[in-house]
């Protein structure tokens, strides 16, 4: 089991962003954020919101830093991922 950050290029809020995913379990996922002070509300169904310089200190505490394509087949092959269908409610 690990957990995977990207590469922030997402803008948000005059900010860049990255996603921080389990490649296993959810429950992993939020007790890593929890640990990393990672707040709840930047959880979105399979995912968490993460700015940039917060990166550094998730990789020194264990995530794995891989490229967006690594870290969707990751969460893919987990079961984890919620497609945008999905997320629509279709």
């Amino acid at each position: 089991m690990a957990i995977l950050v990207d590469d922030p290029i997402w803008p948000a809020h005059g900010r860049l962003w990255a996603h921080l995913v389990s490649d296993a379990d959810l429950e992993e996922l939020h007790a890593f954020a929890a640990a990393h002070d990672v707040p709840a509300r930047a959880f979105d169904r399979d995912h968490y919101d993460v700015p940039a310089d917060m990166i550094p200190r998730l990789v020194a505490g264990g995530a794995r830093h891989v490229d967006g394509k690594h870290l969707v087949r990751a969460l893919i092959a987990s079961g984890l991922r919620v497609t945008a269908r999905e997320r629509r409610g279709l």
